[in-house]
């Protein structure tokens, strides 16, 4: 007797075929809301070769806020994995997801003259649900290179947000590090303090 296995389709008593595979769930997406948003490398190849392929995801998330308005309240760009913490003040995460890693794709193929999938399925989102878990996720990101040995201490990496932050660069247009430095105070100098010892106190 055969066996069907498990995921293939089958058909119900009325006849109509049904596929075994659950429908993907809808993405949460608000207006001003503010979500966590990843992407990773298929089978966790990287996918940042060299500062060419940084430099430009920085020019598309620049180009994400010329287009849609959007706020980059943190970033970190690891080699085969990203994170971005995003305002969107319309409900186009997914639009503006799906462009920005559709183009990044295309170019970096084009660049590496290869085929195929470059990221790991869809992007993963979580809305950040209040300024405690933005400030937890700003200190993250901070010292996610530091943990993983890329370098020794924040500041020392220059493709993430960190050293906008405290001063050490100007922030890019995507970047507006003026939500971060408003929960440590009004005056900006003092808030640039504060934020390095949150993150120093890890």
């Amino acid at each position: 007797m055969m066996r069907q296995s498990c995921g293939k389709r089958k058909a119900s008593h009325h006849g109509v075929i049904r596929s075994g595979a659950m429908p993907r769930p809808p993405r949460r997406q608000i207006a001003q809301g503010i979500f966590h948003v990843t992407g990773r490398g298929n089978r966790r190849q990287s996918i940042f070769v060299d500062d060419d392929d940084r430099l430009l995801f920085l020019y598309l998330l620049d180009e994400l806020r010329r287009r849609h308005g959007w706020l980059g309240h943190a970033y970190c760009l690891m080699p085969n994995h990203y994170h971005v913490v995003v305002e969107t003040p319309r409900e186009n995460l997914s639009a503006g997801m799906q462009w920005l890693n559709g183009r990044y794709a295309q170019a970096f193929n084009g660049r590496q003259g290869i085929n195929g999938h470059l990221f790991q399925g869809r992007f993963h989102s979580l809305l950040v649900e209040g300024d405690g878990h933005l400030l937890e996720l700003a200190r993250y990101l901070a010292l996610n290179p530091v943990r993983a040995g890329l370098c020794g201490r924040p500041a020392g990496w220059i493709w993430g947000s960190y050293r906008a932050v405290v001063g050490l660069e100007p922030a890019r247009h995507f970047h507006a590090p003026t939500r971060i430095l408003a929960l440590f105070g009004p005056d900006v100098r003092s808030a640039r303090n504060r934020f390095k010892a949150y993150v120093n106190d890890a």
